[in-house]
């Protein structure tokens, strides 16, 4: 695979995880009817849902720039893990933000070597 190729699959699957974590927190800032709906199920207040989606956006802006990139990685991870264990909590279907966060660490391991390198070396 050439470098190139590798660049294109890097930036698609990066920007692919970046709509995904950029339109739910947009749409927790946004206090849209569903998740304040979501919010109220699982018994978090507006405000503080809103506060996740800030954390949330500004995760996912520091994934997304590359100085930063690793630093995100590792706040979308820590965000994904409340996530999941929220959806454990309350007997949600935890297959999507499993699947999410594996996006999550594909990307990061094609976009930054340091990780892999990390990651994989023996």
């Amino acid at each position: 695979m050439t470098t190139k190729t590798k660049n294109i699959i890097n930036w698609v699957l990066a920007g692919l995880a970046g709509i995904l974590f950029l339109g739910s927190g947009v749409s927790k800032v946004m206090a849209s009817s569903e998740a304040i709906q979501k919010a109220q199920f699982i018994g978090i207040n507006a405000t503080t849902y809103a506060s996740l989606g800030i954390i949330e956006i500004v995760s996912v802006i520091l994934f997304l720039y590359p100085r930063t990139g690793v630093l995100g990685t590792l706040l979308l991870t820590a965000f994904l893990g409340g996530a999941i264990a929220t959806h454990v909590e309350h007997g949600f279907p935890v297959a999507f933000p499993v699947i999410i966060e594996a996006l999550l660490w594909i990307v990061a391991v094609i976009r930054f070597p340091e990780l892999k390198q990390r990651i994989f070396n023996k």
